[in-house]
């Protein structure tokens, strides 16, 4: 039997010591399995265990939540937050509010967010947080009395040199703002804690729009290194949140089309063209804490011509399509969505959100010669663009719209070539899977090895 390497041993134990987190493993597995070639050409790495210390947060914070709501009865959450890596700048990651959280879906989160930091530059280590606290249904005043809560004990653990949170799932702009309030109030300072604050108060320009734009970024120089571009191509999204919907609306400047979207009750067909604007329009009324049961079946009231589908949004992958861009949760695009892609003639794929792809799905469509964007490189816009609203709050700045998205786009084609040229070095051309992780991983690597065991 032959003997494992370096990284098989390490997924090996982690998978005997995390069993009860699946999301995890499978980001921790994927990445590990492609950087061996980085391994064997510096074994150094492994004699100074940086594997080891990489897969195991820096720190893990639970603590319980009470808030009380409209009704006057107390409730209780759990709050997490994972600071995974500090090796190359504070801990950076967005805080999600969803029921399925658990510290096993962020430490994938956190994981994962180690590796796209790296890949944006800027000075930023790996963390993620949320709780399982659900917005839904909720009022603005019962959303602002968790948000205190949550923040009440979250606040000893963060800082603008220490950990910057930002939203995620569940988290936007009204969020982050009873939070920072919160923040503010205790601690008694004005700070760049967290991002994707308001404008009003230390918010950037083109933050709301900067995953949706950096993904179609990162796909575009990607076609024009081919001697190809948007111009013409019909994209199907999956996804109408804020992700999808600033993706649809680059993708149509660039002279493409994207034909669907989706939300949880069903998804929408217009083949003349998803219309951004009244997805935006559908967003808010979602986020507004006073229109529950809205759906994206409204986008019909607008655009009678397009078809509805009651039930899983994955319908949208049925749909032929030259470019697939996957922009809401982990684990939507299966294998037999990678299928019927293939079978449709979809030749690029470009994750908005974070692992939406499965490791089937993701091997078919490589194996089938589709390019294939991983989340960690394609969706880093966002984070991208907070690292750039850091940079504004520290120099007491603020940057123009056009001066933040041609940062923003500078980065996306930038973190594009790092992965190619990772890939080519390390004899794995064409895998940008491969080449985002060897990419991220070298220079985290790097980092770690200068500071010694810590």
């Amino acid at each position: 039997m032959a003997e494992m390497t370096y990284t098989e041993r390490v997924v090996e134990e982690l998978k005997g010591r995390y069993a009860d987190q699946p999301l995890f493993i499978q980001a921790a597995t994927e990445v590990l399995e492609t950087i061996q070639p980085v391994l064997d050409a510096h074994p150094e790495y492994e004699e100074a265990g940086i594997l080891e210390r990489l897969v195991e947060p820096e720190r893990v914070i639970i603590f319980r939540v009470p808030w009380v709501d409209d009704a006057g009865k107390t409730q209780v959450n759990r709050g997490f937050r994972v600071e995974f890596n500090s090796a190359i700048g504070p801990y950076k990651g967005g805080l999600r509010f969803n029921p399925t959280v658990n510290l096993g879906m962020l430490k994938f989160l956190g994981f994962e967010q180690i590796f796209k930091n790296s890949l944006t530059t800027l000075p930023m280590g790996g963390g993620k947080g949320g709780s399982d606290f659900d917005p839904k249904g909720k009022s603005n005043n019962e959303i602002m009395h968790f948000c205190q809560s949550f923040m009440t004990e979250l606040c000893r653990h963060i800082g603008p040199d220490t950990d910057v949170p930002a939203g995620d799932l569940g988290v936007g702009g009204r969020e982050i703002g009873y939070m920072f309030g919160q923040y503010k109030r205790i601690r008694n300072e004005w700070s760049g804690v967290l991002t994707g604050k308001g404008l009003t108060y230390g918010g950037s320009l083109a933050r709301t729009e900067a995953t949706g734009y950096g993904l179609v970024y990162f796909v575009d120089e990607y076609l024009k290194c081919h001697g190809d571009s948007f111009e013409g191509k019909t994209v199907a999204v999956h996804g109408s949140g804020n992700v999808a919907i600033y993706a649809i609306q680059k993708v149509s400047q660039l002279g493409g089309k994207v034909v669907t979207a989706c939300d949880t009750k069903g998804w929408v067909y217009d083949p003349e063209g998803i219309d951004y604007q009244i997805l935006e329009k559908i967003y808010a009324k979602k986020r507004s804490g006073h229109d529950t049961g809205v759906s994206l079946k409204l986008y019909l009231e607008d655009r009678p011509n397009a078809e509805w589908h009651d039930g899983d949004g994955r319908g949208v992958w049925t749909v032929p399509c030259d470019i697939a861009l996957p922009c809401a949760r982990e684990n939507t695009l299966l294998l037999e969505d990678a299928e019927k892609l293939v079978a449709n003639g979809c030749k690029a794929v470009g994750e908005g959100a974070n692992m939406p792809t499965t490791a089937e799905a993701t091997k078919y469509l490589m194996d089938k010669g589709v390019a294939f964007f991983p989340g960690k490189a394609a969706n880093a816009g966002g984070v991208a663009t907070s690292g750039l609203e850091m940079s504004q709050n520290a120099g007491h700045i603020s940057w123009t719209f056009e001066e933040v998205d041609s940062r923003l786009e500078a980065i996306m084609r930038g973190i594009y070539h790092a992965a190619d040229d990772a890939a080519k070095k390390y004899g794995e051309e064409g895998n940008y899977v491969a080449g985002a992780n060897m990419a991220g991983f070298v220079k985290v690597a790097d980092a770690m090895m200068a500071q010694g065991v810590c």
